[in-house]
């Protein structure tokens, strides 16, 4: 009887014990788990190499008149979309940046029809690789812009007169360079050896040797020296700011008459859907003539483009 009860004692001994062992073991892995004694490992985090994100939004203007006394057109409808698309790559000394803007919008009035607002096709990419330490890289940049659709001037109360098409004109540019670029919000590109092609897709328009190609040309080479500064800023909590100025000149041909492409646009949130947006372009481009009110060919002039309007967007980034 004793050698049985000490048996029993023994094996409650073990029992108790494993017991206690099994509760710590139980507390720690509880512990462990609320992250009181989990270290991170470093290693876990991965950064990310690539920012994706971009913008869509439309403003639709309507309005309608009947025996409206003041005067004015019957029915007026306008509408302008734009895509914005981003995608940044950045990992160790290389960076790589890419931008896609698609606008396009039009007016349509009982009294003039409709006519094209908007139109715009324009691609950007850089790469870069970092020299030592700072914020200095050598590049290569490539920029591809055009339109969608024909576009017309309307002379007074003569016909309407095409002046452009889809890739009538287009623009490619390749830039080696070096780059200045302390932030994703700012960087300065510089090349004095960049290849600039113009390219007239239409026989009617490279007939007359628009935009600057020989006539029954369908593409001009430009060798010369290229600037382009990006900015980007956000000025408050719903208001943010994107600007972009290209400058080229053409060693071949007037080299001191500089080519200008600026871009500027203001987004406004006035809620989580609903967006003011304001843009201004400026174009100068020597080889660009315009057309007078009597329909006559006339010199480069500066092009201004302004549009502003509100309706509903939607943005997303990873």
């Amino acid at each position: 009887m004793k050698k049985i009860l000490l048996g029993i004692g023994i094996l409650s001994f073990f029992f108790l014990n494993n017991l206690h062992a099994q509760d710590a073991t139980v507390s720690k892995m509880r512990d462990d788990a609320a992250g009181k004694a989990i270290a991170k490992d470093p290693n876990d985090t991965i950064p990310l190499t690539w920012k994706k994100g971009g913008l869509f939004s439309i403003n639709i203007n309507q309005g309608a008149l009947s025996n409206w006394a003041a005067g004015g057109d019957k029915s007026s409808l306008s509408v302008a979309s734009l895509v914005n698309l981003y995608a940044f790559y950045k990992k160790d000394r290389l960076i790589w940046d890419n931008s896609l803007d698609i606008a396009y919008g039009f007016v349509n009035t009982t009294s003039l029809g409709s006519r094209k607002a908007d139109d715009r096709f324009d691609y950007l990419s850089k790469f870069g690789y970092r020299l030592g330490k700072g914020q200095w890289y050598t590049s290569a940049l490539l920029n591809f812009r055009t339109q969608l659709t024909k576009g017309y001037t309307y002379p007074g109360d003569d016909p309407k007169v095409l002046t452009s098409g889809f890739l009538a004109p287009a623009y490619l540019l390749i830039s080696p360079g070096i780059t200045y670029q302390p932030s994703n919000n700012f960087s300065v590109s510089l090349s004095p050896v960049t290849g600039r092609w113009t390219i007239v897709n239409d026989k009617a328009l490279s007939a007359i040797g628009a935009f600057g190609v020989d006539p029954g040309k369908t593409i001009k080479t430009e060798f010369g020296a290229f600037g382009s500064i990006n900015y980007k800023a956000n000025i408050s909590e719903n208001a943010s700011y994107i600007g972009r100025l290209d400058l080229f000149s053409n060693y071949l041909n007037n080299p001191a008459n500089i080519d200008v492409y600026m871009t500027n646009m203001l987004l406004v949130k006035v809620t989580r859907l609903i967006t003011l947006s304001l843009s201004l372009d400026m174009i100068y481009d020597d080889d660009v003539k315009t057309i007078d009110n009597n329909s006559n060919p006339a010199g480069p002039k500066l092009q201004i483009k302004e549009l502003m309007g509100i309706g509903l967007s939607y943005r997303f980034k990873n």
